[in-house]
């Protein structure tokens, strides 16, 4: 049981350092506003789920989110943005996660990893109309945003950059897990067994 826990705790750590390594490659897409920044750091956690389970990956997403506030701090002095990108992270793979699992293979992932864009885009685009956009007003002095406002940024903002966000995450794993499934597959049962 010892040697178990050691084994996942390590592979966590590894995948949330190469996590928060790909959190601080992020870029703005041009149509949308440079606050919104694409990054891969969900990569890993994807993993981390699919070979030891959802809480794998929430931890993966945790402590990469950690990471970079200790490292990097928070333009509003509270933790908005790592909050968002940690729900946002966590409602993407837990979805992909359920829909894989059931069924273990190239059309599985690819449907599951559509139906977390949607989830992710869904939630987050409700939690920044209620949530988010009035904390950034709060903590960064932004103009406050009328309701009509608010939703006008979610709905041409906000929803279509994490559906190509998503998008984007979902091509660049369909490439990694096209060369890589065997291995998740023998290390999903690994883990089990140890």
């Amino acid at each position: 049981m010892e040697k178990r826990n050691v084994k996942r705790f390590a592979a966590i750590g590894m995948l949330s350092a190469l996590s928060y390594a790909l959190m601080l490659l992020n870029f703005p897409l041009p149509p949308f506003p440079k606050y919104l920044q694409v990054d891969f750091s969900d990569i890993p956690a994807l993993i981390a789920a699919i070979v030891m389970g959802p809480m794998a990956g929430v931890a993966v997403e945790l402590v990469k989110n950690v990471l970079d506030m200790i490292t990097t701090g928070s333009e509003t002095g509270v933790p908005v943005g790592h909050f968002a990108n940690f729900v946002a992270g966590v409602v993407f793979i837990l979805p992909v996660y359920a829909i894989y699992i059931r069924l273990k293979n190239k059309k599985g992932m690819a449907i599951a990893l559509i139906a977390g864009t949607v989830t992710m885009a869904l939630v987050m685009s409700v939690m920044n109309y209620f949530i988010l956009l009035p904390l950034y007003v709060m903590f960064m002095n932004f103009p406050a945003l009328s309701g009509p406002e608010a939703l006008e940024l979610v709905v041409t903002a906000i929803f279509p950059f994490n559906v190509v966000k998503g998008l984007m995450i979902t091509a660049l794993f369909m490439l990694i897990f096209a060369k890589i499934q065997d291995w998740l597959l023998k290390q999903q049962r690994a883990f089990k067994k140890a």
